[in-house]
Order: structure tokens, then sequence, then C-alpha cells
């Protein structure tokens, strides 16, 4: 099954230094690497901050657009890993070794099974 991982993390104002940049890729590149010599990484990105969001809501036809994110949270989207995991104990291992946002109250990962869509012929 497919399980998509939303890591959710708040932005920061003033940026991290050099090294704790470089270690946190370091983490994301084990785990990338990791997953995808197992054959379980279906994909990952990161997300542009949130001032590059843009909101449509569309009501009665009408569209209003608006800047930055649906919601107003401490919180923000920040990225996504996909895997393909035997089952959710599985995706549970996975998310445990993500290294953005999981440390204490500071954002957490989310994980969703992908709900399969038959595709149109």
């Amino acid at each position: 099954m497919r399980y998509i991982f939303l890591i959710y993390s708040q932005e920061r104002s003033d940026p991290l230094p050099p090294d704790e940049v470089q270690t946190l890729m370091n983490n994301h590149w084990a785990v990338m690497q990791d997953s995808k010599q197992k054959g379980v990484l279906l994909g990952v990105d990161a997300l542009k901050p949130t001032n590059t969001a843009t909101t449509v809501r569309v009501n009665d036809a009408q569209a209003l657009i608006t800047d930055g994110p649906f919601a107003e949270t401490k919180e923000q989207l920040a990225g996504y890993y996909m895997l393909e995991c035997k089952d959710l104990d599985e995706a549970i291992e996975w998310a445990k070794r993500i290294p953005t946002g999981c440390k204490g109250a500071e954002g957490c990962i989310e994980i969703r099974p992908i709900h399969e869509l038959s595709r149109r012929p």
C-alpha cells in the first residue's frame, strides 16, 4: 500500500546555522537512500515557504484567490515522502526516521494511506 508522510514543522524567521542544515540534509539523504535501496521510495520533495503559497476557494462559481496557506497554524506543511509499505506498522517505522519536525512539540509526521482511484480509460 502507498503511504504519504506529510512533514509538518514550524517555519523559522531566523535560518538554521549551516552546520545544522547540513546535518538535517544528511539525515534526509540517509532515509531517502535507504528507502530507495529497499525499493519502497516513490517520491520525496520539500515545499517552498508558506509565503509562496496561493489558496483558491470557489464559492457559487466565483474563485477567491488569496496569498498564503489555507490554515493559520504554527506548524506548516514542509514536504512529504511517499513510500510503498506492506502495512501501517512498517510506515510508522519509516516515519520515526524522518528527521524534520519530529522533536517534541515542534512538528510531526502525519501518515496517510493513499486511496487508489480508478483511472478513466
